[in-house]
């Protein structure tokens, strides 16, 4: 009976250790090329806790996310909505990654304001999303509506390209395209900050990208979701702080190259908000997002569940 006893506690204590000791699943994450793949730049090197992809548009990452392959992803903030009203409230925001990214490029020097776009042609990207919504905001705000003539262009790259070369004289360019342009190109210039426009008409911040966690793996995962976001500010801290941080991101293939990183991270707004604050700054965008459109943020401002506290 003793030899029994002393064998039973010892496979009790063997199997405690075993389970103690056992590593939880890399947590699954989609970032997106650009700034928030910027954000996340120092967590993609701890493959221990995270496995992390970088795509290079937010379709991608939504086919993942709904079909449970990731796990956290990044989006813009109207796409968080979209998706919380798709999946009928399976979405919970977890934190503000990026705030402004939207500028004013012009090869010349005659746009000071936005007042100064009435009667020009105004070449962007981003037909249908957040850039889109925001040019649009901000010009019927001015009562510029009808003044301004904005041209899209399918692809941020095209656009890029047609700003370098002196095609495109006045566009409107998320980072680090605009950054990729004045490098290529030192005689254009940063005209116009869409996020100071945006908040002098709106009294909110341009929040422009979120993260995003599965409500299942919320619920199930609390003590991971509390580890991300701890490790994620503290990338965060590095990327906005560090002198190897373009290099580092340009290792990665986030961007274009070095030179880009640098000039791109003063501008991307690059943070981590989260709690009250982040409620109140995203509900209030989407507040205006849907007010001009509701289509932009899927047809129904969320409920307050969206939000992580």
């Amino acid at each position: 009976m003793k030899k029994l006893l002393v064998f039973l506690t010892a496979a009790v204590m063997l199997l405690v250790l075993g389970c103690a000791k056992a590593p939880a699943e890399p947590v699954n994450i989609a970032a997106l090329k650009g700034p928030t793949g910027m954000g996340i730049s120092y967590l993609m090197q701890d493959t221990n806790q995270y496995s992390v992809e970088l795509q290079d548009a937010p379709d991608v990452v939504v086919g993942k996310f709904v079909s449970g392959e990731i796990d956290i992803a990044a989006v813009p903030i109207n796409l968080a909505a979209t998706l919380y009203n798709k999946t009928e409230g399976n979405v919970v925001m977890l934190n503000l990654d990026t705030l402004g990214v939207l500028y004013i490029l012009e090869n010349g020097d005659s746009i000071h304001s936005l007042s100064d776009l009435a009667g020009k042609t105004v070449y962007a990207s981003g037909e249908g999303a957040t850039p889109q919504f925001v040019i649009d905001y901000l010009l019927a705000q001015n009562g510029l509506t009808d003044q301004v003539t904005v041209q899209y262009v399918g692809e941020h790259t095209a656009l890029a390209a047609m700003v370098a070369s002196g095609e495109a004289d006045i566009a409107l360019l998320p980072e680090p395209f605009v950054s990729a342009v004045t490098v290529k190109n030192p005689d254009v210039r940063v005209a116009l900050d869409l996020n100071e426009a945006w908040e002098a008409a709106s009294g909110t911040k341009l929040v422009m990208g979120v993260y995003i966690a599965s409500r299942t793996f919320y619920d199930e995962h609390p003590d991971q979701v509390k580890q991300f976001l701890k490790d994620y500010a503290a990338s965060v801290e590095k990327v906005n702080t560090s002198a190897d941080a373009a290099q580092t991101i340009a290792d990665l293939g986030i961007v274009g190259s070095a030179d880009i990183a640098a000039q791109a991270i003063p501008r991307s707004n690059i943070v981590s908000i989260t709690g009250g604050e982040m409620k109140t700054a995203a509900s209030a965008v989407l507040n205006v997002l849907f007010t001009a459109n509701p289509a932009s943020v899927g047809g129904n401002l969320p409920g307050d569940d969206l939000y992580a506290e």
